[in-house]
């Protein structure tokens, strides 16, 4: 036998046309897409036109559209031009929303106008993990990470760079003025040429000139250290060694399968305030179980959101920042030499001296507990090393916060366990590496931290659909969502 596979004829008349249906196979995942969506009460969640008007046009069912998102955030076509291009020629998709192609605008607005629906979304996934026993439930790792706004860097400004540029334009405008004070006293148009196009640039620096003079006197009115123009939510942030525009965002992940119990975005700058809220979202996602661990790295180190979760009876891991030794002449004693006593509520200085408690103050809404002896600081041999100064009457104060002891005994728990930071970072890291590599999903797509956050909730849902998919399979995921077997197609009327 010679020649190649033989092909079908496009002309070619069928009999019995091919059942959509057959071109999906029963352990497809576009299957479990279309039995969770259908399972949803989108009404609950915050959608709107759930249920179609009795006059007027019909429109589409928010159920497609929603089908048609999470189908191609999983499959990295996230742009609704793309969208409506694969509604005309994906088969997958067309058995998906039941051959309905919606244009872009109408896809794209369904995103905006649901923004704050589709988090929970996300949430009524890890509902459905729940009830297949996916999640540990005794550790989860917290981390952010940034991800890039629409916003160039170039429409970002700080106030020295809006009076850096202001001093330029301010420069160039007195340069303009000055040529067209010298054309303006020639003798003739001849000699020094047309003024025209030298108006028409200074007419352009005048008029960025007053943007950025507005600019600048909107930000000191305020306080803030810097505005961005396309979107005025996004904030410049330091990532991968340089600074770009972007929004934080926050996952928090359960060690046993990979999968995804909390997400969240945020325009802070760091994550010094994001322990607590990620934890205990995690904590209410899984049900609440007790004794939850919760891993995170140190910029997550801070007091009050360590004690936040320890009070709601989390266990925290969150190592401390390195930080710089006191130097004094080459030498000097960190805080961290001096021990702290609980029985005699002093420190112990490396000289051996005690420290006695001496007053308490109320500090940025902390209580702070000072400690020190004037009289033994004043006759120790290394009060020069100590303190940094050569003054007697000055001695070394010890600064404790009122709850630090939560602080000592996480501090005491990483000790005892060399191996969290390791645990920590081979959990958290492999989601923030599938959803920027995989994915494509390093950038935002809309403006506003509403939409953002709307976005990025598509992004974690489609990465805990496809995990989900991986460990226990598709027919495991449509018995739990209700379905078994491939549903059949409605008959045409």
């Amino acid at each position: 036998m010679s020649g190649f596979i033989p092909t079908v004829d496009r002309h070619q008349t069928v009999l019995l046309p091919d059942v959509l249906d057959d071109y999906v196979g029963a352990e497809n995942p576009v299957r479990v897409i279309d039995a969770f969506v259908d399972g949803l009460a989108l009404a609950d969640l915050g959608f709107t036109r759930t249920t179609p008007a009795d006059t007027g046009r019909p429109g589409y069912d928010p159920r497609a559209l929603l089908k048609l998102y999470v189908y191609g955030y999983l499959h990295r076509v996230r742009s609704s031009r793309r969208l409506e291009r694969e509604t005309h020629c994906n088969v997958e998709v067309m058995w998906l929303v039941r051959r309905l192609t919606p244009d872009h605008k109408t896809i794209s607005d369904f995103r905006a106008t649901h923004a704050a629906a589709l988090p929970n979304v996300f949430r009524a996934f890890t509902v459905v993990c729940r009830q297949l026993e996916l999640y540990g439930a005794e550790l989860v790792g917290v981390d952010g990470t940034k991800l890039r706004a629409v916003n160039a860097k170039a429409r970002s400004f700080t106030p020295a760079e809006l009076r850096r540029h202001l001093r330029r334009i301010d420069a160039k405008v007195s340069a303009y003025l000055a040529d067209l004070d010298a054309r303006d006293r020639a003798e003739t148009r001849a000699e020094s040429g047309p003024a025209e196009p030298l108006r028409a640039k200074l007419a352009r620096l005048e008029e960025r000139q007053a943007e950025y003079r507005a600019l600048l006197a909107t930000l000191e009115s305020t306080g803030a250290t810097q505005v961005t123009l396309t979107d005025p939510e996004s904030r410049r942030m330091k990532t991968g060694g340089t600074t770009q525009v972007c929004y934080n965002a926050q996952i928090a992940v359960d060690a046993e399968h990979h999968l995804l119990a909390a997400e969240a975005v945020t325009n802070e700058v760091t994550d010094v305030h994001q322990l607590s809220p990620m934890a205990l979202a995690a904590h209410e996602a899984l049900g609440g179980p007790a004794g939850l661990t919760v891993a995170a790295d140190a910029g997550y180190h801070t007091g009050p959101e360590v004690v936040a979760c320890v009070a709601a009876g989390l266990v925290p891991e969150v190592p401390a920042p390195a930080r710089p030794r006191r130097a004094a002449g080459g030498a000097g004693f960190a805080k961290a030499d001096f021990t702290y006593v609980p029985s005699e509520d002093a420190y112990r200085c490396p000289a051996g001296r005690v420290l006695p408690f001496r007053f308490a103050a109320e500090e940025a809404g902390a209580e702070q507990r000072y400690y020190y002896d004037a009289a033994a600081c004043a006759a120790c041999p290394l009060r020069a090393a100590c303190t940094g100064s050569a003054d007697p009457a000055r001695g070394r104060r010890i600064k404790r916060w009122a709850q630090e002891a939560v602080l000592e005994a996480m501090a005491a728990r990483l000790r005892a366990d060399p191996t969290a930071a390791l645990r920590r970072k081979s959990l958290v890291e492999h989601p923030f590496g599938t959803l920027k590599r995989w994915d494509d999903a390093g950038y935002f797509l809309v403006r506003g931290l509403a939409k953002v956050r709307g976005e990025f909730s598509l992004m974690t849902l489609a990465y805990n659909l496809r995990r989900a998919v991986r460990v226990v399979g598709v027919p495991r995921l449509l018995a739990a969502l209700g379905v078994v077997g491939p549903r059949p197609t409605p008959a045409r009327p």
